[in-house]
Formats: C-alpha cells, sequence, structure tokens
C-alpha cells in the first residue's frame, strides 16, 4: 500500500510529463499541467520541471517517445549529480501497469499517474468513516492490475517441480501458490469487505436522510477549489474547513440554515476535476447520494480561473454520469475579486479574445440569458451575498410550497396579503 502514498516529511521534488495530442492542443495541456501542479503541491511535492511531447496518440510501451524518455532520464541523472535529486515523475494521465514497469526500470525513480496522486490527496484529506473506506476501496482497485510490479523479485511460494532434484522443498513440491495470486486473494478478500462496510454505511445515511423532516435540500456543487466551503460557512454560519486547497472537502456536510421564515437544509460536496477516474466516481457514489436527492442545485464557479467555462462542462458531464443532472440549477459565479483581464492597446487592432474581456462585458455574453439563474459573487469578500440569500429564498421557497403544500413557514409574512 505504502507503494502508492506520499507521506514524508521533507519536500519531495517533482517533475511533470504531458502530451500535446490531435485532441489536447498546447494551451490545453499546459492548462492540466497547471492543475497537475497543484495537485502536486497540495500532496506535499514541490514541481521543479516540466517536459510535454506533441504525440498523435500516447506510447503504448513507455507514455512517451523513447527520446524523449531518454531526455528525462538525462535530466534527472544531472540532478542527482547536482545534489538536487528528484523525487518521483508524474505523468499527467493514467498509466498501465506495463507503462509504469517500463518508465521506472528507464528512469529508476517513482512514478505516478494523476490518478495515484489524487488517490493520495483523499487518503490525506479523509476524516471520517466513510471517507476512509471509500477511498481505500479505491486505492484496491487501482491496485489491483498493477500488483505485478511490487512482487516481481518473487518466485513461487514453496512450490516446486516435483522429483528428481527439483527446487522446492520436502514436504512443499506442489503447484504452490504465487505471491502475485496470494496477494489478488488478500486484496479481493479485503475489497469484499469493505463494500459490505459501505452497504451498511449506505443504509444508515439513507435513514438519517429519511428523518431528516420536511424541508427542501440544497446542493451545493462545483469544480474543486471553487469556494463551495467558504460559502457553506456564509450561508449557515458553521465551521467548515475551507482552504486554497484541491480538494479540502472529501465528506458532504449537512447544515441547516435558516433565511427569513424559511427552513431548510444545505449541503456541501466533493468537488469534481478533468479525467476523474470513473473508479473513484463509483466510490464516491454514497457521497453523491445528496446531490441525488437534492430538490436544488447551487452550482458554484469559479470566475477568476481562465478555463471556466470547462470546469462548468466538467460538472455538468460529471453530475449526467451520476444521475444528477435534470434538477433545477442556481449558478453562482464566485470570486469576482480576484478576476483579472488583458487589456489590449488602443492601437492592437487584432480581433478581441476571452483574456481581454472585463467583467462587466462577460456579464453581458452568454451569462446574461439566464436571468435570475446566474448571480456574480464573491464568497470572502462578501459582495452580492444579500442579492444571493434573495434568489435562494425564493427558488427554495417555490420548492417549498410545491413539495409540502401544508407546512407552513416559521412564521408568516404578511406583506403578500396586504397587497
Amino acid at each position: 500500500m505504502k507503494e502508492f502514498v506520499i507521506s514524508e516529511a521533507k519536500v519531495e521534488t517533482a517533475v511533470l510529463v504531458g502530451l500535446i495530442t490531435q485532441t489536447q492542443d498546447e494551451r490545453k495541456t499546459n492548462e492540466y499541467l497547471d492543475e497537475l501542479a497543484f495537485l502536486a503541491e497540495t500532496a506535499g511535492a514541490e514541481v521543479v520541471k516540466r517536459f510535454t511531447q506533441k504525440l498523435p496518440t500516447a506510447n503504448s510501451v513507455t507514455y512517451v517517445g523513447k527520446g524523449k524518455l531518454e531526455e528525462i532520464r538525462q535530466y534527472i541523472h544531472d540532478e542527482e549529480e547536482a545534489e538536487r535529486e528528484v523525487g518521483m515523475v508524474i505523468f499527467d494521465d493514467e498509466l498501465s501497469a506495463k507503462q509504469i514497469r517500463n518508465i521506472e526500470a528507464e528512469l529508476k525513480v517513482k512514478i505516478l499517474d494523476r490518478t495515484s496522486l489524487i488517490l493520495d490527496i483523499f487518503a490525506m484529506r479523509a476524516q471520517t468513516a466513510n471517507a476512509k473506506t471509500q477511498v481505500e476501496l479505491a486505492q484496491y482497485k487501482y491496485m489491483l492490475p498493477r500488483l505485478q510490479r511490487l512482487w516481481t523479485h518473487l518466485e513461487r511460494q514453496g512450490g516446486g517441480s516435483g522429483a528428481g532434484g527439483g527446487k522446492g522443498s520436502v514436504g512443499l513440491r506442489g503447484p504452490g501458490e504465487t505471491q502475485l495470486e496470494m496477494d489478488r486473494r488478500i486484496i479481493l478478500n479485503r475489497m469484499s469487505l469493505l463494500k459490505e462496510r459501505l452497504a451498511e454505511i449506505d443504509k444508515q445515511k439513507a435513514t438519517q436522510r429519511k428523518n431528516r423532516g420536511r424541508m427542501i435540500r440544497v446542493a451545493l456543487v462545483g469544480y474543486t477549489n471553487v469556494g463551495k466551503s467558504t460559502m457553506m460557512n456564509l450561508l449557515s454560519k458553521s465551521e467548515v474547513f475551507a482552504e486554497n486547497k484541491l480538494f479540502a472537502t472529501l465528506d458532504t456536510t449537512v447544515r441547516k440554515v435558516i433565511i427569513d421564515n424559511l427552513p431548510f437544509l444545505l449541503s456541501d460536496t466533493v468537488g469534481f476535476i478533468r479525467k476523474l477516474p470513473t473508479d473513484l466516481v463509483e466510490s464516491f457514489k454514497s457521497t453523491l447520494d445528496e446531490v441525488r436527492e437534492a430538490d436544488l442545485l447551487v452550482h458554484v464557479v469559479d470566475i477568476s480561473h481562465p478555463g471556466f467555462e470547462e470546469q462548468i462542462e466538467v460538472v455538468n458531464k460529471t453530475l449526467a454520469e451520476i444521475g444528477g443532472s435534470g434538477k433545477p440549477m442556481i449558478l453562482v459565479f464566485n470570486k469576482i475579486d480576484a478576476y483579472t483581464y488583458v487589456e489590449k492597446a488602443p492601437d492592437d487592432l487584432t480581433p478581441r479574445t476571452k483574456e481581454n474581456l472585463t467583467l462587466e462585458e462577460l456579464m453581458k455574453t452568454w451569462m446574461a440569458k439566464m436571468e435570475d439563474n446566474c448571480l456574480f459573487i464573491s464568497a470572502r469578500e462578501r459582495i452580492n451575498i444579500d442579492e444571493l440569500k434573495n434568489v435562494v429564498y425564493q427558488r427554495v421557497k417555490e420548492l417549498h410550497v410545491q413539495k409540502y403544500p401544508y407546512n407552513d413557514f416559521l412564521y408568516q409574512t404578511y406583506e403578500e396579503e396586504e397587497e
């Protein structure tokens, strides 16, 4: 297990490797590598160098080409001679067992891919029994096909080649069981145990959700590190852990929120990320039950991020995968205080790009068509928070009246009746 977990106290250095392919241009690759660097930083590694290569598709044997692998090996060798040891090489896509084995044989350092890095952060952040069980299950699923590289130095356990000078010892001759087979058996047993445990936790969670009474459920969804937990703290006046790191939240937190005379439940969920392995989405199904059972989704977007439109797509796609699409949704653009743009020179006649739009101009694009379903706020600087509360109140009130027509509010407002 330790093979996949980075948890040394000293800061390890890392080299990032990404590919520029037919479906992924240079700008996109650089964006992905920025995100990978942020992931590595969250896991506690320091990025010292990046390598990219243009290839039609990833090489099935070594992911990158032979020449590029030699270049990376040379860089690691030079750094070692200068006494700046490179701790690991991180690849931007998921690697197969064969690729990991071949690259490791060539580079002779620890090899990680995007999935193992995300798993490592999850293992570091998991707090509750539920999250820990889910992470452990996801790690075993990831390890199972890659087991062979852990035990390549061991031959068969005790098994021998029978009589006639066989290597097996007396009393232990026979087919035997390889270390690999033993490990597979242990891991599969452990996985079935974890699945049983998760089924139990699921039952408990379902009971908890049933007992929540007649209240509308609102879920905060969005990409990782867009400010969902900060918004949760602001609306529910609670102390949910929020930090400028990826995957600061791994457990769903539910709080009762009261705006004016209307109580409702607000849940903070795990953020989504690009290239999130399908196994992980599977393992986090029970966390995402909150999203599936919500009556209203508040989709939080970090507008200061250059690729925020792509992040919206990733979230919508993941929501569709877990069966959470088609629900009423409010789009909230957070971090307007951190928004930056490139001002064009007056004599520059080239067409304007997304980078040249001011926030006001951006608001007049496709977002203007969404009317009330679209808000611009800053949770940290508390800009437009009252407007957010009003919109949430109106939407929750509509749903509440539809779902629980005879359930009165905390107190009656008489303004409407006077009109």
